[in-house]
């Protein structure tokens, strides 16, 4: 690739093309993912760019160090791409996923080659185009659209693919590390799954954090990692929360996602939607009471009801597993102490939220949370500058922050012997 201040100048200009055609990217995403066209103008497309000028900025910032080696030697640090770079990118943020993670391997000095979803390429097709458009050399940001077990399976298997950046479940994340492990050893980092909490105290304004769990779970139609989808509120509101969170529920319109008053569009596709359902079977099988939703709406499409249930136990499937998708599990604790045992009773590590007026509260309960983000008093919270990543099953590594670039640099030790050195 070019020299680093040019690659910032070309990345920067790659941003201002992406702002030029947010209609028709926020379009393709919709059309692909049943995304809500609005906040895709809104968000997604300027979370982008944000993400891309953020990293530019870093291009001609990249250092070594100078190291202190006893005896007569000098030492320093180069920091070197670390070569091609697999991406593989999930279907419920085209956009956002592309630049989460080709922005930050391109200031690296990296090449890349992406599959994005075989449900939601266009966007991502549309993107090399602008690359090209902004200056982007040839053979520097490479779109090959194709089905996991195809091109995806290529990408992760390659002998001349020296690291893959892949967000997605937990279970195509073993199969990526294993055929890793079986090519090259290419390293890997893996954004999978979640089951986030949102722990609620009985000293929060319960209309706000009411509107907060709402958007946790209900935004993108709940096909986000970090989907607060196990709400845990303390007794003394408990009553108070349950009943206006049924009717907060009711009021979010499901709808077609290019009708800008629609707060949710369809699931991806009709495997997502009966994945989804199954689930909701599950949790009344299971015993769990069905307070709202828990039905397809709409005479066609994949639309579901937002669903809320309450009397969940630990141990249930829908307590346990990623759904992905707009079914909240509501359920009651008593002390500071239990909020956190049940918070860490799962598998997933990614993200967590927190309602309280407490400081002491907030930040006890923050540390003590094993997770990678913890949202207090907010949720979806996202800035170029934090570090997003997982916990145990959720996955390694960190997509945001100055430190999302060394997934992309190899560090080289130079020593060199000062025989005559006046000091060493």
């Amino acid at each position: 690739m070019c020299r680093a201040q040019e690659r910032g100048r070309i990345m920067n200009k790659f941003a201002d093309l992406v702002d030029q055609h947010t209609e028709e990217l926020a379009a393709l995403d919709g059309a692909d993912a049943g995304k809500l066209l609005l906040l895709g103008k809104i968000i997604d497309i300027p979370s982008a760019t944000q993400m891309l000028r953020y990293y530019a900025g870093a291009a001609d910032k990249i250092h070594g160090e100078v190291l202190r080696v006893s005896g007569k030697y000098q030492g320093y640090t180069l920091k070197e791409p670390i070569g091609v770079v697999g991406v593989i990118i999930p279907w419920n943020f085209p956009t956002m996923m592309f630049f989460l993670k080709v922005s930050p391997a391109l200031p690296a000095g990296c090449t890349i080659v992406v599959k994005p979803a075989e449900q939601t390429p266009l966007s991502a097709l549309y993107y090399a185009h602008l690359a090209k458009l902004a200056g982007i050399p040839d053979g520097v940001i490479n779109v090959v659209p194709g089905f996991g077990e195809t091109a995806g399976a290529a990408i992760s298997s390659h002998m001349d693919v020296d690291s893959v950046a892949f967000t997605g479940s937990t279970e195509i994340g073993r199969v990526i590390m294993e055929s890793a492990a079986r090519s090259n050893l290419k390293t890997v980092s893996l954004e999978l799954g979640g089951k986030s909490p949102m722990i609620i105290f009985d000293d929060a304004d319960v209309d706000m954090a009411v509107n907060l769990s709402r958007l946790a779970i209900f935004f993108n139609k709940g096909e986000i990692c970090v989907a607060g989808s196990r709400v845990y509120v303390q007794e003394g509101i408990y009553d108070e929360f349950v009943k206006k969170s049924v009717e907060a529920a009711r009021n979010w319109k499901v709808g077609d996602p290019f009708d800008a008053s629609s707060n949710m569009g369809p699931q991806i596709d009709k495997v997502q939607f009966e994945k989804v359902l199954k689930y909701i079977e599950h949790g009344q099988s299971e015993g769990a009471t069905l307070l709202t939703g828990g039905k397809p709406t709409g005479d066609k499409g994949y639309y579901i009801e937002p669903t809320i249930f309450t009397e969940v136990k630990e141990d249930m499937k829908i307590a346990q597993e990623e759904i992905f998708g707009p079914v909240m599990c509501l359920m009651k604790f008593k002390t500071v102490e239990e909020a956190i045992e049940k918070a860490n009773c799962t598998r997933y590590g990614l993200a967590a939220g927190i309602v309280t007026k407490s400081l002491d509260i907030a930040n006890r309960v923050s540390r003590s949370v094993r997770a990678g983000t913890v949202w207090v008093n907010c949720y979806f919270a996202f800035d170029p500058d934090a570090p997003f990543g997982g916990y145990k099953m959720s996955g390694f590594g960190r997509d945001q922050g100055m430190g999302a670039m060394d997934k992309y640099l190899q560090v080289k030790s130079v020593i060199t012997a000062l025989p005559d050195s006046p000091w060493y």
